[in-house]
């Protein structure tokens, strides 16, 4: 997968891709990333990427003539077409299951929006738009960090083990639900042991205890994704 990030702040991003599963993932051929200074296609002295709002208000606007020029360029940049992702307050909640959607893409171009956001008419140029959360941040990087690792650890491949990702929260084959509570050694630590169905290399009965635990962990966690 070939994944594009268009910011002013492309810096950001290399703490972030150069470790940890992104890091492997790059090594293993998975992931081809590249970021880019979206003023690079701006044509001022200042490099200006935004301007004051029509109608006035406060903050800046970013301009929809330099994403566009951006946006063109950087898809012309490989013969894949890119899916187009806005990352903005106004989009839908990103989800596991659009990671799970972004990774069957073969190339993604995710835009970050700083200031008051963009041009409307920027979004003509988006597949998709998304938000991570019901808050504002300064800009889109931090939310393009997190869709960039959700997408990405679903590769074929870049995990350890492939099937590490089925059973996690939210998943399809753990029915949406939260992932079962998860143990290790010691089997007693200050007093507080193990339940003794993990150790009893009953798999059935494992099985059940965690589809069990899963529910009652989202119950009391995440009651609401029981409705959905």
């Amino acid at each position: 997968m070939r994944i594009d990030v268009l910011t002013i702040f492309p810096d950001m991003f290399a703490g972030v891709v150069n470790e940890s599963i992104l890091k492997i993932a790059q090594e293993k051929g998975a992931l081809d990333f590249c970021a880019h200074d979206l003023r690079d296609w701006t044509q001022d002295f200042h490099r200006s990427v935004d301007d004051s709002p029509y109608g006035g208000g406060a903050g800046m606007v970013m301009k929809v003539d330099i994403l566009a020029a951006a946006i063109e360029a950087i898809t012309a940049l490989d013969e894949r077409k890119p899916h187009v992702v806005f990352m903005a307050p106004v989009g839908r909640p990103f989800t596991q299951a659009a990671a799970a959607h972004y990774a069957t893409h073969e190339r993604l171009l995710l835009v970050c929006g700083r200031y008051e956001g963009f041009d409307e008419r920027a979004f003509d140029w988006a597949d998709d738009i998304v938000s991570i959360g019901d808050y504002v941040l300064a800009g889109g990087e931090v939310p393009a960090m997190a869709v960039i690792e959700a997408t990405v650890r679903l590769l074929p491949s870049v995990l350890g083990n492939d099937e590490s990702a089925l059973e996690e929260s939210f998943s399809p084959e753990n029915d949406g639900l939260l992932e079962h509570p998860q143990y290790t050694r010691p089997a007693d630590y200050r007093g507080k042991q193990v339940p003794e169905v993990l150790l009893s290399g009953n798999h059935g009965a494992i099985e059940q205890w965690r589809k069990a635990a899963a529910r009652k962990r989202t119950e009391m966690h995440r009651p609401e994704l029981l409705d959905d």
